[in-house]
């Protein structure tokens, strides 16, 4: 877990790392100042990779921790089984009970570099999801009208394109919202994309109990080629990745990112990330400022020795264009083979997707001679000795056994 090396006050917490807060962010600051509340966040029960996006939520769950407040993590066992509408044709598989308890284990473990558990309760929706009768489901159903139900964009661009709005998807954010009454909170937290569901709790709160509930988002950052952050993309930094390849990844960023990844991402104070952007306004290089968010998160998640050797291999490797120490060796059984056989050779957790669109991006070079690898099916010959080079980072060492 993260260390908290600052103590952010209500002000801060309510703005840094914040996108929205509903109705009011004055009413919620007057409400933490006279009490404790009650927050959740909710996540689905998925194994998947959580990158740097995720962390800014992760973090804002914290911080809300660290100052005492109640704070839940709500796992959507029970929604996940409806499934969130996304404008995908395919709908997601059905998740057994077993995987569920797996994938939150997956999730947790990387989570934990963030969150303290000892501070969080655990919950999970199914524990009253599945017990709603149909009655129940109708008397829901009423506190909410068909017209609200599709307000949602994504329905009003199906809508538009006569494409087809399914029953379980229309009642999903009624359910999600459900989650707000049976915990019968002041706050719920999410990123940006679940404002509609989160919104729909908030409705359902003051209608079923009588009393506020309050929806802060968080926003979302780009990933390191400028477009929303997305595995998807493959511009996304895990945060499990190893120490030289976060460090690089960091390094990648458009100049315009390094405040917003400071403020969104670092403990950094405030009034330094501000010297910083007017250092820059004055023409400063923006590469020092860039290589110390790049050890400052990197040191966040592993630790400052690690980040120091990151930073070095970096300097070594890609701004004095030197090769690494310590090269992986790969061991092939040919010398002739196609450019995707000897990236999956380097890479053999890769899909085939992301090998070719490494070589269509031109990333791939095979050294000492720079001939870059263009054709993902082409025939080369390569012999032991030869290196290579997958990005700016990667490097692999030939051997034909």
């Amino acid at each position: 877990m993260l260390d908290a090396s600052t103590n952010p006050t209500i002000p801060e917490i309510l703005t840094r790392g914040v996108e929205q807060i509903l109705p009011s962010a004055d009413g919620l600051a007057q409400l933490m100042a006279e009490q404790k509340i009650k927050l959740y966040l909710g996540i689905d029960p998925t194994g998947n990779d959580l990158t740097l996006g995720h962390s800014v939520v992760l973090r804002k769950l914290q911080q809300f921790a660290d100052q005492g407040h109640s704070v839940i993590l709500l796992i959507g066992n029970g929604t996940v089984r409806i499934g969130d509408p996304t404008g995908r044709d395919s709908t997601r598989p059905e998740l057994t009970d077993e995987v569920i308890v797996q994938n939150f284990q997956t999730w947790k473990n990387q989570a934990s570099k963030i969150l303290n558990f000892d501070q969080i309760e655990i919950k999970y929706n199914g524990d009253w999801l599945d017990k709603l009768t149909y009655q129940d489901i109708v008397k829901l159903l009423a506190k909410t009208t068909v017209q609200q139900l599709l307000e949602r964009d994504m329905f009003q661009k199906r809508i538009e394109k006569g494409q087809p709005i399914f029953g379980h998807e229309v009642i999903y954010p009624m359910l999600q919202g459900y989650d707000s009454v049976h915990l019968d909170v002041d706050l719920e937290i999410g990123g940006t994309d679940q404002l509609f569901n989160m919104m729909m709790g908030r409705q359902l709160q003051k209608s079923i109990n009588n009393r506020d509930k309050w929806v802060l988002t968080t926003p979302i950052i780009n990933g390191t080629d400028g477009r929303k952050m997305s595995k998807s993309y493959g511009n996304y930094i895990a945060l499990t990745e190893e120490a030289s390849h976060m460090y690089g990844k960091l390094m990648s960023l458009d100049d315009d990112q390094i405040l917003p990844y400071f403020t969104l991402l670092t403990d950094v104070p405030l009034n330094e990330i501000e010297e910083m952007s007017q250092a820059m306004e004055r023409g400063d290089n923006p590469l020092q400022f860039k290589k110390y968010l790049a050890k400052t998160i990197t040191s966040m998640y592993h630790d400052h020795a690690q980040a120091e050797r990151a930073e070095q291999e970096f300097e070594k490797t890609v701004q004095n264009q030197q090769l690494p120490d310590d090269i992986p060796l790969v061991k092939l059984s040919v010398s002739h083979l196609q450019v995707s056989q000897l990236l999956q050779a380097c890479l053999p957790t890769e899909s085939n997707s992301q090998l070719r669109r490494l070589v269509e991006q031109g990333a791939v070079t095979l050294l000492p001679d720079d001939n870059k690898l263009t054709d993902f099916f082409t025939q080369i010959e390569v012999h032991s000795g030869q290196v290579v080079k997958i990005g700016k980072r990667r490097y692999f060492k030939v051997a034909v056994e």
